[in-house]
């Protein structure tokens, strides 16, 4: 496992696109994904601690979040030939037990995490309802255990961004391991 934190990305610019093959069957793109006031992109796995930690609270924000109108999808980045535990059948059991509302889906080529620029699960992208990036942050305060009563970083910050389209001007970068990247 690989610390890395994220950086601050350039606010503003715009979502790029995909068609990625979720756990529900389904090729999902961003279009499909957006909501009506604001669109989350997560950049998670299932093997690592960071974001094993907080998966139950991704699942309990999102909700949160989807009730206001802001979208979520999940992209799995990882290479799965070094890493099998993530690969789409223990994606499809990771995002039962969390009870995800959400598509989550696989970049087995890679192309999207860096076309995003994501370096790290777990790594957050919210975007307002014109596609454009205002929020490259945390969740909270937890990293390898939930820190419970914690500031909710990424739910704030995504309201922020449902109610004006813009994100809040202090963000605290995302921590985690880093992606596994293909050789």
């Amino acid at each position: 496992m690989a610390l890395t934190t994220t950086p601050a990305g350039e606010l503003g610019s715009t979502a790029p696109s995909f068609g990625l093959p979720g756990t529900d069957g389904k090729v999902w793109t961003l279009a499909q994904a957006q909501g009506p006031k604001g669109t989350l992109v997560m950049f998670i796995c299932n093997h690592c601690p960071y974001v094993r930690a907080i998966a139950d609270r991704i699942a309990e924000d999102t909700l949160a979040l989807a009730g206001i109108g802001v979208g979520a999808i999940a992209i799995m980045p990882n290479d799965t030939r070094a890493y099998p535990e993530d690969g789409l059948d223990k994606m499809k059991v990771f995002a039962k037990t969390h009870r995800f509302a959400f598509p989550y889906v696989i970049d087995e080529s890679q192309d999207v995490a860096r076309a995003y620029g994501a370096v790290c699960t777990p790594d957050f992208f919210g975007y307002n309802a014109r596609g454009e990036l205002c929020y490259r942050g945390r969740l909270d305060a937890s990293r390898t255990t939930l820190v419970k009563g914690a500031r909710r970083d990424l739910l704030e910050a995504m309201r922020l961004v449902a109610e004006t389209g813009a994100g809040p001007a202090e963000q605290i970068p995302s921590m985690g391991c880093s992606i596994k990247w293909r050789a």
